[in-house]
């Protein structure tokens, strides 16, 4: 669904203070109140904000977001960190992709690599690249996810098992600031842990929103990453691990000194 340029400046307000007041956007904005809750009114339906008395949250917590709702959320910063990793990827490599929207733009980035090997348990990854000659996909079994297209649980978990590839790509629906990674699904986890175990070099890719959000299963940590790719980390201790753990920080946007 198309969103309006105030409703995006909405999600933004309320990605960066957790929560937006209808008073507070009609007096922003110069609206009525009842333009702000129409706006407000659209957007959770969308799964894009969760409503409250007087306004909005911005999603976090135990539940997920929709995943064409993800899709939207930071779609440009995506692209360029899908881009950054793709430079890092040379031709004729293996690889996992994992599930998730930011390695959906990993997957479309690598689309003019040659020789590739690419093993998903995303039917989104595997869709698109199958038609490409130069790729060979193998995609692993088990059971569909119907809200993503991700294949999860024990079959997907031993399928992955049979291979030790040069790079995984991997994503995160929360990043702690203790360095933890964390995700919805327990059976997702279990996939993305044998993605990782496999794999000469690890890849976590994941914009800044993930910074301000909480999940309850527990993926990894931050320091068994080799390589960080984001638009931006401005969290201290992130970055101290990063710098104690020899992982590399690609940055694809930095702010204005």
């Amino acid at each position: 669904m198309y969103l309006s340029p105030r409703q995006s400046e909405i999600i933004q307000l309320a990605k960066d203070n957790g929560r937006v007041l209808v008073d507070d956007l009609a007096s922003h904005f110069q609206v009525t109140p009842q333009t702000i809750r129409k706006d407000l009114n659209d957007l959770c339906d969308q799964r894009l904000l969760s409503r409250i008395h007087g306004g909005a949250l911005f999603p976090s917590g135990i539940e997920n977001l929709e995943y064409e709702a993800r899709r939207k959320i930071a779609a440009d910063e995506k692209d360029a960190i899908g881009q950054a990793a793709a430079r890092i990827i040379p031709d004729n490599a293996s690889l996992f992709v994992n599930i998730g929207t930011t390695t959906e733009a990993v997957g479309k980035a690598l689309l003019d690599h040659k020789g590739l090997m690419v093993i998903t348990n995303n039917i989104n990854v595997a869709n698109r690249m199958r038609v490409y000659p130069d790729m060979e996909v193998v995609i692993a079994g088990g059971v569909v996810r119907g809200s993503d297209g991700g294949i999860v649980g024990e079959a997907a978990v031993d399928f992955i098992r049979q291979f030790k590839v040069d790079y995984a790509v991997i994503g995160a629906s929360a990043i702690d600031h203790d360095g933890a990674l964390l995700d919805f699904d327990f059976r997702e986890v279990k996939v993305a842990q044998a993605i990782i175990a496999n794999a000469r070099h690890v890849i976590l890719v994941s914009d800044q929103t993930k910074f301000e959000r909480t999940a309850p299963v527990r993926i990894a940590h931050l320091s068994q990453m080799d390589t960080f790719i984001t638009d931006h980390c401005d969290i201290p201790s992130i970055r101290k691990i990063c710098a104690e753990s020899d992982v590399q920080l690609v940055e694809t946007k930095r702010p204005a000194p």
